[in-house]
């Protein structure tokens, strides 16, 4: 820990911050409760219009609580919590921190294998699942040892009338538990019959959460964080940015299975008197909307988030004088959209500037913020109290100012290990001779004299896009495991508002044909509905990264002439991959009256649920529907270095669209 004496080139830019905090030895929960018992009438949430008292947030955590233990719950037991951002998801978290239980935080649109993987790996003995991630979790079930799985439907907090629409919608469409797992509302129910008052014994070193990422090499980890991690992330935090705090609302969009959404948005949010406006899912296209309605002063985002409202028509004459502060990270934000996002919040009546944030999920989430009153140009700002960032090449000397090596980081947020993998926790968390562990990030980057760090590039094997970090080993794993894939490799290529979109390059096996099957599953799948196909749209070959592919043209040309009554893909990936792009094809089949059809997708995307799953689906399922894209680049230049050469090219195939007529 460092001590007051420590001086740091970047402490002048610190103004009236601390450059050492005294970090109470307790749980997350401990230290939330501590700020709802002050503010106990502020609202800790918003939901779909529903508001929460952080008094009524604590009754809830105190019966899910109860109903854990009641369920046989015990300390260190760790449970898999496998959901979008709902009320229940940090519900349940703060509950099960409560009584000093690990939360295992899934990301819900995992494949079954991750799912598996994830579950496996932390020995998870309960799991709680939202309905629309049920399914893969019901056909894995023979895989996993788990005593007990409660099944929660997302409706659970939603008004009535949100929940009857999104029941006779996609509710309809879900996979309804067995006889063996519980359903939320019955889990609650025992609550009742548990009286005995509960301790909350949680001390800083106790593990918190399991969050999961690929490590340095791409290979799937369990990174451990304990209590101390996470409290001390947010109030690190609260000391950089003191925009937090009282009766502040912020826009909870980032996802809490991921160390920016569960620590420096909702924890922070909690521990500070803040509300949270919970939304599970947000249209990028439709974000300038969101942000009008729920008039958040503070968001925290990543980059292509904000690239949209530089752009929106609706935001040209708004006032938007409520939005106090604005944290980018996740991804690199550029010098240039910086200065284009800063005049666009300047020209409409905002007084702050985008701040620029750095971490990883082995430091919880993040380490560096600019602060208030500067500006740097590319850089992703200063160290955060009681956190040292240091530059070391490859010998583990320290770089002097300006010269690129690798981003090391010393302090109370780095993890405590990667889960079950010594060898893997020794290469990134290293004794230098100083007595100091450092996190060794395998970012490249370097410092200023004055203790302004740049990041440069990713020496590790990872892939960004829209902050979600990809791990293309992950994926080809699971690519490789389809009987009929001879070989693949996933890379990152560029876009223009995601940094990264996925890519795979496919290899089928001797003799196979490309898309048969796709074919005859669309053809078997239109004559048992009875539809009569009049035409045929196949891109076949053509990457699936945007809508500039010659058949999905002439598609859209076709729906703007009027020659299209409905559209049948089989996912909605077989159109597009692209988040924006996703949310304007749905808004131009509306345009043109054009229903869409998505064959094991089966939610009506006209409904304004059937929209919030699509969105859900497209924000919160980045990895899934953009795993087609990373893995070649690396595999190719492998097999280039060792010259060999494929004897056929590497390629993809994914676009299948029918034009139907009813």
């Amino acid at each position: 820990m460092l001590k007051e004496k420590d001086n740091y080139s970047w402490y002048k830019y610190y103004n009236d911050m601390k450059t050492h905090i005294e970090y109470p030895n307790t749980s997350m929960y401990s230290l939330m409760r501590k700020c709802a018992l002050k503010y106990p009438s502020n609202i800790a949430y918003t939901y779909f219009g529903n508001k929460v008292t952080y008094k009524s947030f604590l009754m809830k955590i105190d019966t899910c609580s109860r109903a854990f233990i009641k369920l046989g719950v015990k300390k260190s037991d760790v449970v898999s919590i496998i959901m979008p951002n709902t009320p229940e998801a940090i519900i349940c978290f703060y509950a099960l921190n409560r009584i000093g239980a690990i939360c295992n935080m899934i990301h819900p649109l995992s494949s079954e294998e991750e799912f598996k993987y994830d579950i496996n790996l932390t020995s998870s003995k309960y799991v709680i699942v939202c309905d629309l991630a049920y399914q893969k979790l019901f056909n894995i079930k023979d895989d996993i040892n788990v005593l007990k799985i409660i099944y929660l439907p997302i409706s659970e907090s939603m008004d009535i009338v949100t929940k009857l629409g999104y029941k006779l919608t996609n509710g309809r469409n879900v996979l309804k538990p067995d006889k063996d797992v519980i359903m939320y509302s019955s889990f609650l129910n025992e609550a009742k019959n548990y009286h005995e008052v509960i301790k909350d014994t949680g001390t800083g070193e106790d593990t918190a959460a399991i969050l999961h990422s690929g490590g340095t090499t791409g290979k799937p980890k369990g990174i451990v964080l304990t209590n101390m991690n996470f409290n001390s992330l947010v109030l690190s935090e609260l000391e950089i940015n003191k925009c937090l705090g009282n009766g502040i609302s912020i826009l909870a969009i980032m996802p809490i299975f991921h160390g920016f959404g569960l620590g420096c948005t909702f924890h922070a949010t909690l521990v500070s008197g803040g509300t949270a406006i919970i939304l599970p899912s947000v249209n990028p296209k439709k974000f300038d909307e969101t942000l009008l309605k729920y008039k958040p002063n503070i968001l925290a985002c990543v980059p292509s988030v904000l690239e949209g409202l530089t752009k929106s028509k609706k935001l040209k004459e708004t006032d938007l004088s409520f939005i106090k502060c604005i944290i980018c990270g996740g991804d690199s934000l550029s010098g240039e959209l910086q200065e284009k996002i800063d005049k666009f919040l300047s020209d409409h009546g905002s007084e702050t500037h985008v701040r620029t944030a750095y971490g990883m999920t082995e430091c919880t989430a993040g380490v560096t913020m600019m602060p208030k009153e500067e500006v740097r140009k590319d850089s992703i700002g200063i160290p955060c109290p009681d956190t040292i960032i240091r530059i070391f090449d490859a010998n583990n000397k320290e770089c002097l100012s300006g010269e690129i090596g690798e981003i090391c980081i010393y302090g109370p947020t780095v993890m405590k290990e990667y889960l079950n993998d010594k060898e893997e926790t020794d290469n990134v968390l290293k004794t230098h001779k100083d007595g100091k562990v450092w996190l060794h990030s395998g970012d490249l980057g370097y410092m200023d004299s004055d203790g302004f760090v740049y990041f440069k590039s990713r020496a590790k094997r990872m892939i960004v896009s829209s902050g979600y970090n990809i791990y293309p080993g992950q994926i080809e794993q699971i690519i490789l495991k389809h009987p009929y894939v001879e070989a693949c490799s996933v890379v990152g290529v560029p876009h223009p508002y995601k940094k990264e979109v996925v890519k795979a390059y496919i290899v089928l096996k001797e003799g196979l044909v490309l898309n048969s099957e796709i074919k005859k599953s669309i053809k078997e799948y239109c004559e048992k509905n009875e539809y009569d196909i009049v035409d045929v749209y196949n891109d076949a070959g053509h990457s699936g990264k945007d809508l500039m592919r010659p058949e999905m043209q002439r598609l859209l040309k076709d729906i703007k002439s009027k020659k299209i009554d409905k559209l049948v893909a089989i996912k909605v990936d077989r159109l597009t991959r692209n988040n924006y792009d996703g949310f304007w094809l749905l808004n131009y089949c509306e345009e043109h009256d054009v229903k869409i059809e998505l064959m094991l997708e089966p939610y009506d995307v006209s409904t304004a649920n059937g929209e919030m799953i699509f969105g859900m689906n497209l924000v919160f399922g980045q990895r899934e529907r953009k795993e087609i894209g990373a893995r070649t680049k690396r595999a190719m230049e492998e097999m280039a270095l060792e010259r060999i050469h494929p004897s056929k090219a590497p390629y993809m195939a994914i676009l299948e669209i029918r034009k139907q007529v009813i």
